[in-house]
């Protein structure tokens, strides 16, 4: 029994680090994501609001 202990003592450490990494890269995609589809709406309704200036700088 006390081998048992050993082991999880030595798997623990791993196995909580494992879980934060695993959190915060949740944390991290779903930020992303959240950002880019706040940026999407942001330019789809700048593009709503003024279809006509839609032309690029180079389009003179």
């Amino acid at each position: 029994m006390d081998g048992l202990w050993q082991v999880l003592a030595a798997l623990i450490p791993s196995i909580g680090v494992g879980l934060v990494f695993w959190f915060v890269m949740r944390a991290v995609i779903h930020a992303d994501r959240r950002e880019r589809q706040a940026v999407a709406r942001l330019e789809a309704q700048q593009r709503a609001q003024s279809p006509d200036q839609g032309a690029g700088v180079g389009d003179r």
